[in-house]
C-alpha cells in the first residue's frame, strides 16, 4: 500500500479502518514483513484521522 493510496480526508469510517488493520494482522499471522508493517503504519494513521473526525462531529 502507498502512502498515496490513503487519501487525505478518506471517508472510511474508523470501524471500517479497523476491519483492515484486523484483517492484515490475520493475514500476516501475527508478524509484519516491512511491506506490511508499512501498510499497518498508514492504517493506523488513517484510523486515528477517522477516530478524530467523528470526535469533532459528535462536539
Amino acid at each position: 500500500m502507498s502512502p498515496d493510496s490513503v487519501a487525505p480526508g478518506s471517508v472510511r469510517s474508523a470501524a471500517e479502518v479497523n476491519e483492515q488493520i484486523r484483517a492484515l494482522w490475520m493475514r500476516a499471522g501475527g508478524s509484519l514483513s516491512a511491506q506490511e508493517r508499512a501498510e499497518y503504519e498508514l492504517l493506523v494513521v488513517e484510523w486515528a484521522a477517522a477516530i478524530r473526525g467523528a470526535v469533532i462531529k459528535a462536539a
